[in-house]
């Protein structure tokens, strides 16, 4: 062990001869302990609710998004959807026909977006998952059937048990109508509701899942579709795989990953979560203010130990290092005591769910604030706080030495 390292041990766990630094060097360590601790809380909260978030767009959203450039629709029949099959890890790929549409129940009216989906949507992706009244069908013989989000069911009061009333759709005609009687203005049909599905707000107010085949009738279409959704494998490179899709479209089409398809989104989370990060370390930096004072006047205490080194052939390098050693304890100390606290109570939350999120079981999506831990996050808190502590005691000890460099024994 080193002699500064060796020495700098000694003042920090041995008896000190005032009681006072003893105090000072204890709040130091628990201070450091406590914003480590409360940095890797945050963090990793932010990360479960990211987490959370990113689960309920994937059960909606496919794994690749794909539109045209120009214009609102393009012909499936003419898309390399064999070509893009017939890649490694691509599970299925299904034609999608989105539109905003006025919805009539009852006496009950609604804009909504119907989302026309092909005949293998229900096995292929995670919309099973999410039904939480009827059932999945969307179409069966020559049998239509819809399935509402929450909120559109809550804004027209859809009663699935009550068969003889229908969902009546309507969607501006094609063309330049210039009547105003409105059946000659937009195209009508009617669909039985068989199922509700609860994803996330946005997506519940929002979608009402048709066949692509009526969706097609009631837009005039024929083989056109506005995107093609793009569902992999378990386990599938989802960026290789895109590299490929995007080699084999070519220029005319648009190719988005879960990411960019709701970039908005993430950009905000992880903003949020550097802001957050960002003040924790303010409030980090201010709690190393006590390894300043603790420094300071641990030196002050020690200018006779420091004049017996001296007379013993010390330099102002070795008293420097032993100082500086002091404060790095005090911050290592802290930082893996904050970093064990901080793990103990994730991992509590993460198995008993000691802090809820409401009173009432069911009022949120989950019960208690989710927590994902990542390694990479401990690694970065870590380094953080003894870059901090680092900070905190080298100018303080480089001003203090140089203060009292010409300590003798004689003072």
């Amino acid at each position: 062990m080193q002699l500064s390292l060796f020495i700098a041990r000694r003042y920090l766990i041995s008896k000190k001869s005032h009681n006072l630094i003893n105090v000072i060097s204890l709040i130091s360590v628990i201070g450091q302990a406590v914003g480590t601790a409360a940095l890797i809380i945050v963090l990793s909260v932010f990360n479960g609710f990211e987490s959370v978030i990113t689960s309920l767009y994937n059960t909606f959203d496919p794994d690749f998004g794909i539109t045209a450039v120009k214009g609102k629709t393009f012909h499936e029949n003419a898309f390399p959807k064999q070509d893009i099959l017939t890649l490694e890890g691509v599970k299925a790929v299904a034609g999608v026909v989105e539109e905003d549409a006025l919805f009539k129940y009852g006496d009950k009216q609604y804009i909504a977006r119907i989302k026309g989906v092909s005949k293998n949507y229900p096995e292929v992706s995670k919309l099973d998952s999410v039904i939480i009244d009827g059932i999945l069908i969307l179409q069966e013989g020559n049998s239509n059937f819809a399935i509402v989000g929450a909120g559109v069911a809550w804004f027209l009061d859809i009663d699935l048990s009550d068969y003889k009333r229908l969902l009546n759709v309507y969607v501006p005609r094609r063309g330049n109508a210039s009547s105003f009687d409105f059946s000659n203005a937009f195209n009508h049909e009617v669909i039985h509701p068989a199922g509700v599905f609860s994803v996330q707000q946005e997506f519940d107010e929002k979608y009402v899942i048709v066949p692509l085949r009526f969706a097609r009738q009631l837009l005039d279409y024929k083989d056109e579709v506005t995107s093609v959704e793009v569902f992999l494998k378990p386990g599938a490179d989802a960026d290789y795989i895109q590299n490929k899709i995007e080699k084999i479209l070519g220029s005319q089409y648009i190719v988005k990953n879960r990411f960019q398809q709701n970039e908005a989104l993430f950009k905000v989370l992880k903003s949020e979560k550097l802001i957050i990060f960002i003040i924790l370390v303010f409030i980090l930096i201010l709690a190393s203010f006590n390894i300043i004072g603790s420094l300071s006047i641990l030196i002050v205490e020690k200018l006779k130990d420091i004049a017996v080194l001296k007379s013993m052939g010390a330099g102002k390098s070795l008293i420097r290092k032993i100082f500086t050693a002091e404060g790095m304890l005090i911050s290592l100390m802290g930082s893996i005591s904050g970093l064990l606290i901080g793990l103990v109570i994730l991992l509590l939350q993460q198995h008993f769910g000691l802090v809820s999120l409401g009173s009432n079981a069911g009022d949120f999506i989950i019960n208690a604030y989710p927590v994902k831990m990542y390694f990479a996050d401990f690694v970065k808190v870590f380094f953080t706080v003894i870059f901090i502590g680092f900070l905190a005691t080298w100018y303080p000890v480089r001003y203090l030495t140089r203060k009292y460099e010409d300590i003798s024994l004689k003072q």
